[in-house]
C-alpha cells in the first residue's frame, strides 16, 4: 500500500507553475547564451577596428585596402596582396576539394558497405583534427621537396624551352609557393566539406529513393535526381563554411605560401595572406602603426569571414527544399 502511495506522488503531474517557471528559466538562459555571443562577436570587431584605427584615418578605408605596398620601413601599408593571396588560395582550395570531398560523401552515405562506411567517416573526422602546424610541417618535409623536384621543375623547363612568354605567370619555380599552400588547404578542407555534405545525403528521406526507383531510375539517377538536389542546401553550406574555414587557415599556409609581400604573385612564386603577414609580422611589430596596420588587416579578413557565413547560411535556405533546413 505504501508503495503504490508513493509511485502514485511520483507520477503526479507537475503543476502548471514550476513548469511555466522551467520554460521560462530555461528560455532565460538560452536567449542569453545567444545574445553573449553576439555581443562577444561585437565586441571582437570593436576592438580590431579601435586598435587598427590609425591606417585608416591616415590611408583612408579604401586606400589600406586596395594599396599594394607594404612596407614597415617606410611605414607604407597596404593590404590588397594580401587580399588578394587570400582569395586566390581560398577559392583554388575549395575548387580543389569540392569534388572529391563531395565524392567521398557519396561513396559513404550511398555505395559502401556500413562497415566501410564507418572506417571511412572515421577517418575523415580525424583528418579535420589534425593540427595546422603538423600538416605544414608535413608539408616542407614531404610535399615541397616532391611538388619542386616531380613538377615545378619539369614544368618550368618544359615551358622554358617550349613557351617562354609564360615564364612571368609560372615565376622561379621555388617549393614555397602559391601552389603548394593551395593544394595544403585544399587536403585540410576536405573533411569540412565531405562530412557536412555526408550528413545532408544521409538526412535525405528514404521516400525520395523509392519513388525514384519506382519509376524505374537507375542507381545514379537517384542519385542525381532525388538525393542531390533535395540535400543541395547541406551541400552548398558545407561548401561556403569550408571556403570561410580556408580564409581564416593560418599556419600551414604560412608555412608554405613563401610570404611575399608584393605584387604580382605567380605561380611557383611566394605570396602571402591576409593571416599570414599577422601570424608572421606580430611579434616585430615595435613600431605603433605597424602594429595597428596588423589589426586592421585582421579587422578586415573578421569582415570577410562574416560575409562568408552570411551567404552561407543564406544558401542553405535559398537551396533547402521544402523550405526545411537539413
Amino acid at each position: 500500500m505504501q508503495r503504490s502511495a508513493t509511485s502514485a506522488i511520483i507520477r503526479a503531474p507537475t503543476k502548471a507553475i514550476y513548469r511555466r517557471l522551467g520554460d521560462n528559466a530555461f528560455q532565460t538562459v538560452v536567449v542569453g547564451l545567444g545574445i553573449t555571443i553576439m555581443l562577444l562577436a561585437v565586441v571582437l570587431a570593436w576592438v580590431l577596428l579601435r586598435d587598427g584605427w590609425e591606417p585608416l584615418r591616415i590611408f583612408g578605408f579604401l586606400g589600406f585596402l586596395t594599396g599594394t605596398t607594404w612596407d614597415p620601413v617606410q611605414n607604407d601599408y597596404g593590404t590588397w596582396p594580401f587580399i588578394v593571396g587570400t582569395l586566390i588560395t581560398s577559392i583554388a582550395g575549395l575548387a580543389l576539394s569540392f569534388f572529391p570531398a563531395l565524392g567521398v560523401a557519396i561513396f559513404t552515405a550511398e555505395y559502401a558497405p556500413r562497415w566501410l562506411a564507418s572506417i571511412i567517416d572515421t577517418i575523415v573526422d580525424l583528418l579535420a583534427a589534425i593540427p595546422s602546424v603538423v600538416v605544414g610541417i608535413w608539408g616542407i618535409f614531404v610535399l615541397v621537396p616532391f611538388l619542386q623536384n616531380n613538377v615545378y621543375l619539369p614544368i618550368y623547363f618544359w615551358t622554358f624551352e617550349q613557351a617562354p612568354q609564360l615564364l612571368p605567370i609560372l615565376g622561379p619555380p621555388a617549393g614555397y609557393n602559391l601552389v603548394t599552400a593551395t593544394i595544403v588547404l585544399a587536403l585540410m578542407i576536405v573533411p569540412y566539406t565531405a562530412a557536412l555534405a555526408r550528413d545532408s545525403i544521409r538526412l535525405v528521406p528514404r521516400s525520395q529513393r523509392e519513388a525514384a526507383r519506382a519509376l524505374g531510375a537507375t542507381r545514379w539517377e537517384v542519385m542525381r535526381m532525388a538525393v542531390i538536389p533535395y540535400a543541395r542546401g547541406g551541400i552548398v553550406a558545407g561548401a561556403i563554411l569550408s571556403f570561410g574555414r580556408a580564409i581564416g587557415e593560418t599556419m600551414a599556409v604560412a608555412m608554405l605560401v613563401g610570404n611575399s609581400n608584393t605584387l604580382p604573385f605567380t605561380l611557383f612564386g611566394p605570396a602571402a595572406t591576409m593571416p599570414s603577414v599577422i601570424v608572421n609580422e606580430f611579434r616585430e611589430a615595435v613600431e605603433n602603426l605597424h602594429l595597428a596596420s596588423l589589426m586592421t588587416v585582421g579587422f578586415y579578413l573578421f569582415l570577410i569571414s562574416l560575409v562568408v557565413n552570411l551567404i552561407a547560411a543564406w544558401m542553405q535556405r535559398r537551396y533547402t527544399v521544402g523550405g526545411r533546413a537539413l
